[in-house]
């Protein structure tokens, strides 16, 4: 008996951010600690392996103006952009689902298979790249039986892109960018660096922000899954603050 897969292909075609290829790989299961058994959607160049294009500055397709990205460059002593500060391990996660599409492990969900994916699971729209690189009726199906969702985008400024404040919370890498987007009646996710935290504490967070309740610093209360907090303006509740995470957290400074 064959094993069923282990992830779909929910999206492949044009970037809204550029018009360049991209892939959309949802998997079925999740280990991940902090966010539980999400479905987890991966966001991929399909042309171009995930950390070439990182190096290149190809990524902009799936990530846009997100400035976690690094800066490009032709060093051939660089395996990355100079300067990632991405909390994502592109060598993990990333790569192995760039690699089961490259080997076809993935087929190409239905329109019926994109609602089952998403029925009474809680989503996580970009796991690795920016939802609103990918057209809105994607994540519509993905999540119209889904207990919730949960999302993230930098491209709020960028006409292009799907973006939607209903759907996504706002990335904030520093207070300034939160309070603009506050303003326009729009929550956000906002990045403190390790050192301010480190200096202030809870002083570090704004009135309009809560910590996010599943990392560390917050005495990881509970799960992404069990949470669903970050589900833009569909949820009325404060924003959401975390401090940088991941393996280059120390080189963010906001």
């Amino acid at each position: 008996m064959a094993k069923a897969p282990t992830g779909y292909i929910v999206y492949q075609g044009p970037s809204t951010l550029d018009g360049k290829p991209i892939v959309v790989v949802a998997l079925v299961k999740s280990a991940n600690k902090k966010t539980a058994n999400m479905v987890q959607t991966y966001i991929l160049r399909s042309d171009i392996d995930p950390r070439d294009a990182n190096k290149s500055g190809e990524d902009f397709s799936i990530c846009g103006t997100c400035i976690h990205r690094g800066t490009a460059t032709d060093n051939p002593d660089k395996k990355l952009a100079v300067g990632r500060t991405c909390y994502v391990n592109m060598g993990q996660g990333v790569l192995i689902v760039y690699k089961g599409f490259k080997e076809g492990k993935y087929p190409v969900a239905t329109p019926d298979q994109l609602a089952s994916l998403g029925r009474g699971r809680m989503v996580r729209i970009g796991t690795y790249g920016d939802g609103a690189a990918v057209p809105q009726d994607t994540w519509t199906a993905l999540i119209s039986e889904a207990e919730g969702h949960t999302g993230y985008s930098h491209q709020s400024n960028m006409p292009t892109a799907s973006f939607n404040a209903a759907l996504y919370m706002v990335s904030a890498d520093n207070l300034t960018v939160a309070q603009s987007a506050w303003a326009k009646g729009q929550r956000t996710f906002r990045v403190i660096p390790v050192n301010q935290w480190v200096a202030q504490g809870k002083l570090a967070l704004d009135k309009s922000e809560a910590l996010c309740p599943a990392s560390a610093e917050a005495g990881s209360k509970t799960t992404c899954d069990k949470c669903g907090l970050c589900a833009g303006t569909t949820v009325q509740a404060k924003s959401i603050a975390i401090v940088a995470h991941g393996t280059a957290k120390a080189a963010y400074v906001g």
